[in-house]
């Protein structure tokens, strides 16, 4: 398994050599100059965070696929899940909060969240 520098690293070469890029004018089209290219494409030296960005923008892709979490350049695509409380005492006291008690359905609405959160924990 390769380190994150390595993956950076070959990351970053791949990018630049697909589009025939020489490293001293990525370095001029960065502002940079051109030995800093070569310590972070030989993973001699981590490049800083605004270099990365400019990277993922220049070269449209995402920080996932920098850092080698994804093989898709656009980078990892979430679906937002939020976890469920799983202290049955803390979500009825969540629950509790959050209906008003003279509601006629409030009993019938209650039982059913709590039973949605459970079934959602199993």
């Amino acid at each position: 398994m390769k380190t994150k520098p390595a993956i950076v690293a070959q990351r970053l070469t791949a990018l630049r050599e697909g589009v025939h890029l020489s490293q001293a004018k990525l370095a001029t089209q960065f502002g940079i100059d051109q030995p800093a290219i070569f310590r972070y494409e030989n993973a001699l030296s981590f490049p800083p965070y605004d270099v990365l960005m400019q990277y993922a923008d220049f070269f449209d892709v995402s920080l996932d696929y920098i850092f080698g979490r994804t093989d898709k350049p656009q980078g990892k695509l979430y679906e937002y899940q939020p976890k469920v409380i799983k202290d049955n005492k803390q979500m009825r006291e969540l629950i509790e909060m959050c209906f008003d008690p003279n509601s006629p359905a409030n009993a019938k609405l209650k039982e059913t969240l709590l039973k949605m959160m459970e079934e959602q924990n199993k």
